[in-house]
């Protein structure tokens, strides 16, 4: 990368591949009630003062928002710093990813960064900072990184060593421990008409359940189905995930129901590289929630921390009176509802190994330092050409203390068309404790779903 590196971190640190990696010292694990938060990042601000220091997240949801509501904008009175453009860029080239110069330069001037205060308003609940601590002592990588071992409820490496540490971080974030929401994705075209399509999701997160434990979990880290609501022609398909902890000893089960023949089929190659379902081939599977699945078809680099502006705090785009015609423009999203800040980011590269095909040779990832969330990504194709950049758009919701995306979109640079997953229209609150049991997530309870 031609950007420079924060001062004082390695310039590489190889991703591992071989025997399972040494867990921290206590010596070292100590550093998260000192120096680092609970969840690894460190807990001062920068030397410039543009970026605070930790204090604990947002913990206090706002006077004007109640249990049951859309997240409301803690911060209504912020206002733009400054806005970085097409005709200012090289100003702040050093805290800006290659993705968002190349954004910046090709959708100029309608595509703009606005950026805000720094807020660092990532929280979570006390369990998840014991647990990180826990994993520190205890968590390893499986031979060959395709697993982990000895972790629990969220992030097993609050002080990684490597990209792959990095990885499975996000991976194995904490989410909260259920949750069940509707959600609208599109596929606008270069004109911006687009025809969305709108999805129940329900989650149970296994792996994070209070009082889990990693042998009863059946190496599953969550289970995920999909209802399609609208539009008619596709109404009433149904995707179930159940999302495995080791892939390459229990790959990821999917099945897909189709309305149309009306039978529940195993999906085997919902993963990789395969297209995302209604995305019009402009994202794959493993890039839904940024990244997602067995990472053993990549070597995995960390290539240290930066100081970056990244999407952060995105409570205009949650508005609940925000709707798609109010976010959907040509080629691009409309950027006066976005909002950036500087934030140290993890950054990690994967290259495909050597014998493997996927259509992204090449992916750089931007890792929050606060909460694990990958927040940007730019894929590659064969010929070394940036091709994809995505954003994931993210807020600390208030009923579970959980910093997770409200949008996520992929940029086509070739197509000049994007796929955006977020969009409401008038759809209730995330629910994060809608009563669910793993059971209904089996197979056969999707199947019985899908006949009424």
């Amino acid at each position: 990368m031609r950007n420079r590196l924060v001062v004082g971190f390695a310039a590489v640190i190889v991703g591992f591949s071989g025997q399972a990696l040494s867990k921290v010292t206590e010596a070292e694990a100590a550093r998260l009630d000192k120096d680092l938060t609970p969840l690894g990042a460190e807990r001062e601000g920068n030397a410039a003062g543009t970026i605070p220091a930790w204090t604990g997240g947002l913990k206090t949801p706002p006077a004007n928002w109640q249990e049951g509501e859309v997240e409301v904008n803690p911060y209504p009175d912020d206002q733009a710093m400054f806005v970085i453009n097409a005709g200012n860029l090289d100003l702040y080239r050093d805290k800006l990813s290659d993705g968002h110069v190349k954004l910046l330069q090709q959708y100029g001037p309608d595509f703009f960064m606005p950026i805000y205060q720094t807020r660092r308003t990532a929280a979570f609940p006390e369990r998840v900072y014991e647990k990180s601590k826990e994993n520190a002592l205890t968590a390893e990588l499986l031979d060959n990184g395709n697993g982990v071992r000895n972790t629990i409820t969220t992030s097993p490496f609050p002080i990684p060593e490597n990209g792959l540490e990095v990885i499975w971080n996000h991976i194995l974030r904490y989410r909260g421990e259920e949750v069940s929401f509707r959600s609208a994705s599109a596929t606008p075209l270069t004109d911006g008409s687009y025809n969305p399509v709108v999805n129940e999701y329900d989650y149970y997160f296994a792996y994070s359940k209070r009082d889990a434990e990693l042998d009863d979990i059946d190496n599953k880290i969550f289970y995920l189905k999909t209802d399609t609501v609208s539009p008619p022609s596709i109404a009433g398909t149904i995707t179930l995930v159940h999302e495995t902890l080791d892939q390459i000893r229990s790959p990821r089960l999917a099945w897909r129901y189709d309305s149309g023949s009306r039978r529940l089929r195993r999906s085997p190659n919902l993963a990789y590289e395969t297209d995302l379902p209604n995305s019009s081939s402009l994202r794959s599977v493993d890039q839904k929630d940024m990244y997602n699945g067995a990472p053993n078809q990549y070597d995995w680099t960390l290539k240290g921390k930066r100081e970056m502006y990244v999407p952060y705090n995105a409570y205009k785009l949650h508005d609940e009176d925000v709707v798609p015609d109010d976010v959907i423009r040509p080629r691009h999203i409309n950027q006066a509802l976005t909002r950036y800040e500087l934030h140290r980011v993890w950054v990690v590269e994967a290259k495909v190994r050597t014998g493997i095909s996927h259509i992204y040779h090449r992916r750089v990832f931007y890792v929050d330092e606060d909460s694990w969330q990958i927040l940007m990504s730019e894929e590659y194709d064969d010929n070394g050409n940036l091709w994809r950049v995505s954003e994931a758009h993210n807020i600390s919701y208030y009923s579970q203390p959980v910093f997770w995306t409200t949008m996520e979109m992929t940029y086509d640079l070739k197509a000049q068309r994007y796929y955006i997953d977020g969009l409401s229209d008038g759809f209730p609150a995330y629910d994060f404790n809608p009563g669910f049991r793993s059971k209904e997530f089996s197979a056969s309870a999707a199947r019985r779903a899908a006949r009424r």
